[in-house]
């Protein structure tokens, strides 16, 4: 497995890591995902760690809690070989402190989650989205605390955008406090609006990027092909309204030539997918999702190779739309305004 510095700090993270979402399925929302128990997750995260990947990603809302709890019991006897991470942000209960990046929440999220992992440090702290109404020194200041306390190791952002990502860094940096080294966020070749701001600030800045949903929110596993109906196991049946807006005509052309460059290479179309990820400027991990081995152990096979740069190219040129303003304006002038990508 290779690993890769994750932004400007210094520590290595597998350019594949596993993500949790399936375990639990503790409602309607997650058991779309999959529902995965403490039995199978050991065998996953065995697999896992077999093949490298030591890096599990997971979050204190999904399946409210659930699937935090199920990582913990799974990684007993081997945490000192993985690196965890979990998040916090949306809401745990039914107060009016139970959800945001309140000093007061952050503090209660923190506490919980290590809890439910059945450890006493998380390796990376993602801020699950960002809360308009909590102060970014707030924030920042807390998370710092966080660092030194030594309960956190590194922090990073999710689902922000520029601007959130960019105040938050001056602020910390304005102050002496630890900054953010990591942005998880949503990218694939159906989705390719990271690279419009969030991908220059991520290289100038050295904020590496944690792909979530690499497949296009199940739209590039290869079962969704022009012509025919869903298939009868999809996320897409109960989930579509709550993932990105995508054109079915969009992903089809997107498919075709995923299709082609799969022959070409005897790889699967997730393979290949996925493979052209971690050819992308700051990526530093793509988070794999997994309902069973078979599943996983296919994924696994997207990293010790590469796509020739002719693929490469015939891929950018099916997936690209134009951007919006002010974007399609600044790549008027790559002169003096040149794009990462």
């Amino acid at each position: 497995m290779e690993y890769r510095l994750l932004g400007g700090s210094g520590l290595k993270v597998p350019a594949l890591s596993f993500g949790a979402a399936t375990f639990g399925g503790g409602n309607e929302f997650f058991k779309a995902w999959g529902s995965t128990d403490v039995a199978e997750a050991t065998r996953l995260i065995d697999i896992c760690l077999e093949a490298g990947v030591n890096l599990f990603d997971t979050a204190d809302g999904y399946s409210n809690g659930q699937s935090e709890e199920i990582l913990g019991h799974a990684l007993k006897g081997k945490r000192e070989r993985s690196l965890i991470s979990t998040k916090a942000y949306f809401p745990m209960g039914d107060g009016p402190n139970d959800r945001g990046t309140s000093r007061y929440h952050l503090r209660q999220a923190l506490e919980a989650s290590l809890r439910r992992l059945g450890t006493d440090y998380v390796d990376i702290y993602h801020m699950h989205g960002f809360d308009a109404l909590t102060p970014i020194e707030e924030v920042q200041d807390t998370l710092n605390t966080f660092v030194r306390e030594g309960k956190v190791r590194y922090i990073a952002a999710s689902n922000f955008s520029g601007w959130h990502l960019m105040k938050s860094l001056a602020v910390a940096d304005r102050y002496g406090w630890t900054r953010f080294v990591g942005h998880q966020v949503y990218y694939s070749l159906v989705g390719r609006e990271y690279e419009w701001e969030l991908m220059p600030l991520g290289i100038d800045q050295r904020v590496g990027a944690l792909v979530w949903s690499p497949l296009g929110w199940g739209r590039l596993t290869g079962k969704i092909r022009r012509g025919k109906p869903l298939p009868e196991v999809s996320r897409l049946h109960k989930t579509s309204e709550q993932g990105p807006p995508v054109a079915d005509e969009f992903v089809y052309n997107v498919v075709d030539v995923l299709d082609a460059v799969a022959k070409e290479t005897a790889k699967t179309i997730p393979q290949v997918a996925l493979n052209w990820l971690l050819q992308r400027p700051t990526v530093s991990s793509i988070i794999l999702g997994a309902r069973n081995e078979e599943q996983l152990r296919q994924n696994l096979d997207a990293a010790g190779w590469k796509l020739t740069a002719d693929q490469v190219a015939r891929l950018d040129k099916a997936s690209a739309v134009t951007p919006v303003y002010p974007y399609w304006h600044q790549r008027n002038f790559v002169e003096r305004n040149p794009m990462p990508v």
